[in-house]
Parts: C-alpha cells; structure tokens; sequence
C-alpha cells in the first residue's frame, strides 16, 4: 500500500513528563489505523503534532513527499490534515450551517453567501445520512448532535487525512453505525483515517491496523484482523488483565439519600433511594434526560418540583456551591469544560472548594493545602512529578482523578459520576472501577450515569432508567440482565440503542 504519512523519532517532553519517547508511526492511503493505547500514552499529543497545536521536541513527519520538523495548524490544513478532538470545538452560539463552514465562509468581496453555505451544509447532511436541522444554534443540540456536526465540519473540505479522537464516546449504536458508515465512504474515496478509542469492539469492527501506544513508546502494530483483544489489552498495559469489574464485598447500609417527585427543566418525577455503601446506576438512552436530573439534584440545574433529604434532613441546593456544602459533590462528564481549570496547578484544583475551610480570612494554610493535594495525588495514583504541574498538561484520564480529589477534598457524603469512563482506556477503567468500591466501602453513596450497559450491570447495586426526560423504571441486582435493561430503555420511546 502506498505510504501517506510517517512519523519519524517523535519526542515531547511537557514539564519532566514525557509524552513521546522517539515514537515511530506510518499511515497508508485509504487505510483506517486504530491508534490504541492507555490514557497517558501519548495518543493526544501525537495527533496534536499533525494538527499544528504541538511543536515536537524531536523527530520528522513526513507527509505529501515532503519532510518537516514541525506544522502549525494553517500548514496542517493545506496538507489535508482535519482533526476531531474529543472535546468538541464548536461556536454554541452559531448555527449549524455556520460551524460547518466556520473558518471557510463562502462568498465574494467580503460578504458572505448564506444561501450557498445553507444549501451545501443541507447536502453534506443528507449525504451522510445525518438528520440535524441547519439552521438549529449548535448550543440547543444534544452532545451527540454536537460531535456528528464536528465531524461533517471536518470532511466539508478537501481532507487526505482524518483523525477522530475518541468519536463515539456520546453516540448510540445507531449514530455510531452512522459514522462508521461515513468512514467506510470515505475509505473508498481514498481518504486515510486514524482513529482513537478505548472501546476495542469499534477498533475491530472498523479499523485496518491498529498500532499501540504505552508509556509514550510504540509497542507494535498489527493487522487488526491477526490480533486477538487478550493480545491488544496486553500491549497496551503491559500486564495481563483478568476482570472486567472488581468485586464489591462490603454490606450495603441505611438509606443516605431519598428522593421524591425531583423535577426539573429537563427531567421531571424521578424518586428514588441511595443507600451508603451503594451505587445506583443512571441509565437511558442518549438525550433520555440521565445527567438533567444529576445535576438537578446537585443544584446546577434549576429545582421545579419535589423533594431532597440527605440524612434524613431535607436539602434545596440552588448552585453547585450549595450542593457542595450540603455534601453532595458532581464529576461532570465535560471534564474540561466543567471540571477543572486547566490553567491551574494541580493543587489548586483539588482544593478549589475547601479553600474557605483551609484559610483564615485572606490567608491560606499553604500546609493544609500541600498535604490535602498530596494525600490526594497518592491516593488516587495521579501520574505527576508534583502537585504544581498544570492539569492541562496531564492525560484526560489524569484530569478525570483530579475532577475526583476535588470531590473526595470536599468531603462528600453522595458522590455523582457522570459518565466517568468516558475516554478511558481499558486497564484505566479498571483502577477506576476499583476506586469506586472503595468509595462505597467507606459508606459513601455512589450515583453513576453511564451509557455503557455493561457498566451499569457490572458496577451497579441497582440501575434507575431514564425515558424522554422521565423515570422509566429502576431495576434491582436480581433482575439484571441486558435484555431486562433495554426494554425499560425503550419502554416510552421508539428510538432504538
């Protein structure tokens, strides 16, 4: 097969961290290449390094016959370069057909043809299979929405190269064959693609190759169709993993947290029980109103109805400084957007709501502070050389910890993950799923929204299913099953998983 693209020797070193360790790497044309690796690995900043937004301490890229040391983002472009980042990278407060084109307005003497953008933004839609209105503000879309339309911006130009940065971490089954469907597409047009996940059934359905990454090193690359998922799991943490899910042995105790008749703008006459020592999953399809109801119960979205007692105490949180203080704490699924300041050192972000407990007017207890992070940092085994490098230089599954110590600083009695796997690679999700039991085990009550049935049935003492912003059903321990789980999904829709 022909070659498009090499990566030669590339290293990056962010801080004492080092991201890339003379990482090698090639692309064919018209290949779909699974790039696979733990959260750390140096997926991120390798796909950043095509795109321009990274300058490589070391090492080549070779692309198009020619050889350079470094892109920025404008020579990324006119090499044929698109990227699809996990965090989505959309103006919320623009139209559809805008974000489309956002960068490469079409028109004539400095005014723009709106007509012409709507007309070949409605093409691209229908072409793709993709029912999104054009005229819609991208802000009152779905999140799933949101990533189809970052995609169908990305391929709107001439792409050679596409890379997809964890693409299907908010879609269903449905809107997932969707884009699997475009790639094929655009396979048989030529275009190559590289494509990030942790979810290893997508990288065998759709990829090639696939190539691992660990610890910053390329490990190896295979034919996906010569390698069996036992084999990639390995490569990939470097040891043999042999469960799914850990075992949770403690009792589960007296009821932490009831709730009666909660309503909202976006979920309405949910109730339920949370008992300490218990995790109640959160399930429903995409759009079902699962993280509206969580953050209603926090307090960062309005309370129209009902009714909050935590130990036995009735509770009203209007913002998610009160849900903090009545001992309610949220790890939003938007890490980035909602979780941690990225600017910010680490330590800063773990303390972020203690700070007023750990000062004295003006003045803050540095060595409160310092001992809290650490304890924190060690406890949660966040990779870092200290407790002042900034979040936005860990791995998204490092940042994830962080958005966690900031919950378990404060000190929480009712603990919220929403959607806390998300982007996390497979021996990540276990330590992950582990940290949960030990929350749970210290008599903390766990809520965990998840799109995952196979999370939910394996980490959860019960699961509460949402339906068109509404409580479908909950389904106890002795009645779990996927079949069982998917028809209380769709009980009161005709949208299929």
């Amino acid at each position: 097969m022909e070659n498009i693209l090499t990566i030669k020797d590339m290293t990056k070193i962010y801080g004492g961290v080092t991201a890339l360790n003379h990482v090698n790497f090639h692309l064919n044309k018209g290949e779909i290449l699974a790039l696979v690796g733990e959260n750390g690995a140096g997926k991120s900043t390798l796909m950043k390094t095509l795109s321009g937004a990274v300058i490589p301490d070391k090492g080549t890229i070779e692309i198009g016959g020619k050889t350079f040391t470094e892109l920025t983002p404008a020579m990324s472009r006119e090499l044929g370069i698109a990227i699809v980042y996990q965090e989505l990278n959309l103006c919320p407060a623009l139209k559809v057909y805008e974000n489309i084109f956002l960068g490469s307005f079409i028109g004539k003497g400095g005014f723009v043809n709106k007509k012409e953008m709507r007309k070949q933004a409605e093409e691209l839609l229908r072409e793709n299979h993709i029912d999104i209105d054009i005229d819609a503000q991208v802000s009152s879309l779905t999140v799933a929405q949101m990533q189809l339309v970052e995609i169908v911006k990305a391929v709107s130009s001439d792409v050679k190269i596409l890379i997809l940065d964890e693409p299907t971490g908010t879609l269903t089954s449905k809107e997932t064959e969707l884009l699997f469907d475009l790639m094929r597409r655009l396979k048989q047009k030529g275009t190559s693609m590289i494509y990030i996940s942790h979810r290893l059934h997508e990288v065998f359905e759709i990829s090639d190759r696939v190539t691992i990454l660990r610890d910053g090193n390329t490990i190896s690359s295979h034919i996906t169709k010569e390698i069996d998922e036992e084999t990639l799991v390995q490569g990939m943490i470097g040891r043999e993993l042999t469960k799914s899910y850990p075992e949770r042995t403690h009792a589960i105790g007296e009821t932490i947290l009831r709730v009666e008749d909660l309503s909202g703008e976006k979920a309405a006459h949910v109730s339920f029980e949370l008992h300490r020592g218990e995790v109640l999953g959160i399930g429903g399809l995409v759009g079902a109103g699962r993280t509206e109801m969580v953050r209603t119960l926090f307090g960062a979205d309005m309370r129209l109805g009902g009714k909050i007692y935590l130990d036995g105490k009735e509770i009203a949180p209007r913002s998610p400084r009160e849900g903090v203080r009545e001992g309610i704490s949220l790890v939003p699924e938007d890490r980035k957007g909602q979780g941690v300041v990225l600017g910010l050192p680490i330590l800063n972000n773990i303390c972020l709501s203690i700070y007023k407990k750990i000062s004295k007017g003006p003045f803050v207890n540095r060595k409160k502070e310092r001992n809290i992070a650490k304890r924190e940092i060690e406890d949660l085994q966040i990779k870092t050389p200290n407790e002042m490098l900034l979040a936005g230089n860990l791995s998204g599954g490092n940042q994830q910890k962080v958005v966690l110590a900031k919950c378990l600083a404060a000190q929480s009695k009712v603990l919220i993950l929403d959607e806390p796997t998300r982007g996390i690679d497979v021996g990540a999700k276990y330590e992950v799923y582990k940290l949960i039991n030990e929350l749970a085990a210290k008599g903390l009550g766990i809520i965990m929204v998840s799109s995952e049935m196979d999370e939910l049935l394996g980490m959860s003492d019960a699961i509460l299913v949402m339906c068109e912003g509404r409580q479908a059903g909950i389904l106890q321990k002795e009645d779990f099953s996927q079949e069982n789980l998917f028809k209380i999904e769709t009980k009161y829709s005709n949208v299929s998983r």
